[in-house]
């Protein structure tokens, strides 16, 4: 496998989860394999033990799921599971994110500005995991502008669990980019205090993101 690098800023186990959730979202790491820590602390050049670790982590993140006696294998996602999931999500971010357009104070919704410019470069210059870094930041970032931190950790997670893995075609053909700059376009809104433009974009902004797991789930998991 062509598995990520670990850059030596971070702590060893930090970086070797890092390197593992790079590898999973650009398609390294599949479903159907199992994967020993012992065998990729050798193509990372370390000890089994900050794999180990570092798989556990995700474990506990419901990314990858222990295989007993044998490794780690990465949890597959059902097209019911992509709706699920999809489904929360519009029930708690939109309305949130939509009284944002009347709430929000200017210069807060400006400082995402850059987060959202840095989507859409990430995503020209096909950077999976600069892409969903910035994602998440700029979603996040929105609904912490909404005052509830425990609804920005439910998000959180449920980002986490509906992660998207194996991009690396979508992002070859360019399928990112629109999505991409949806998430300017939905801050515009919001700076013109437009809350019905608002729901309109989120809604369509969530439909085009589970579209894009669709294509990742029909190559890799059943629909049920």
């Amino acid at each position: 496998m062509n598995l990520p690098s670990v850059r030596e800023h971070r702590s060893l186990r930090d970086q070797v989860t890092h390197a593992l959730r790079a590898a999973l979202i650009a398609g390294e790491l599949r479903p159907d394999v199992v994967y020993s820590a012992p065998s990729l602390a050798a193509q990372f050049r370390v000890s089994a033990t900050p794999v180990r670790e570092a798989m556990l982590d995700l474990v506990k993140e419901g990314l990858v799921e222990v295989v007993r006696n044998k490794g780690f294998r990465v949890t597959a996602l059902s097209g019911r599971d992509l709706d699920e999931y999809t489904e929360i999500r519009a029930l708690i971010e939109i309305p949130v994110i939509e009284r944002l357009a009347e709430t929000a104070d200017h210069a807060a919704l400006e400082a995402l500005r850059p987060v959202a410019a840095a989507i859409v470069a990430a995503a020209e210059r096909r950077d999976l995991i600069g892409y969903l870094e910035s994602d998440r930041q700029f979603h996040l970032g929105l609904l912490e502008l909404g005052g509830n931190r425990r609804l920005v950790e439910v998000v959180g997670d449920l980002r986490k669990r509906s992660r998207l893995y194996g991009l690396t075609r979508l992002a070859e053909r360019g399928a990112l980019v629109a999505s991409a700059r949806e998430h300017e376009e939905i801050l515009d809104l919001l700076l013109a205090g437009d809350a019905a433009g608002v729901r309109r974009a989120m809604s369509e902004h969530l439909g085009h993101i589970r579209s894009l797991w669709s294509d990742r789930a029909r190559e890799s998991t059943p629909e049920d």
